[in-house]
């Protein structure tokens, strides 16, 4: 999908036009942009709220809820490194033509799932199997 479509300002997909059709493709294209590009800026954050809090804590309270914060933020960081990437990943299926689509079943996933989830790759009734089963390896 090299041409991008223009949508007007206060445009939502609805299930009444053919799924993911152009408007739709842009629709979430633009979503998953600009939740990269704000999950970007809060690492941006994260890693200079870590270099001005790497002084040393004189205290050893405050070293270790330093030591905490820092831990904190070091994971809040991994976790958005991993959305990023499903991000890209979705991004990729959008230009590949397979977003929208259970990877199982092929069957549409869904408007009111991707809104919430833009990076489901599952539908509903299909990600549901997929935490059945997880529960039942699990509990083994």
């Amino acid at each position: 999908m090299n041409m991008t479509t223009a949508l007007p300002p206060d445009y939502k997909p609805t299930a009444k036009e053919k799924f993911m059709n152009a408007k739709q493709q842009e629709y979430f294209r633009q979503k998953l942009l600009k939740w990269r590009s704000e999950l970007l800026g809060e690492a941006n954050e994260t890693r200079q709220n870590l270099q001005e809090t790497s002084s040393v804590e004189a205290d050893i309270a405050d070293r270790a809820s330093a030591e905490t914060d820092r831990s904190l933020e070091l994971r809040t960081r991994d976790r958005a490194r991993k959305l990023i990437s499903k991000i890209d990943e979705a991004l990729e299926r959008i230009e590949d033509g397979s977003y929208g689509f259970c990877e199982e079943t092929d069957e549409p996933i869904g408007i009111k799932r991707l809104e919430a989830r833009p990076i489901a790759t599952l539908s509903l009734e299909a990600q549901e199997r997929h935490e059945k089963m997880e529960k039942i390896h699990r509990d083994d």
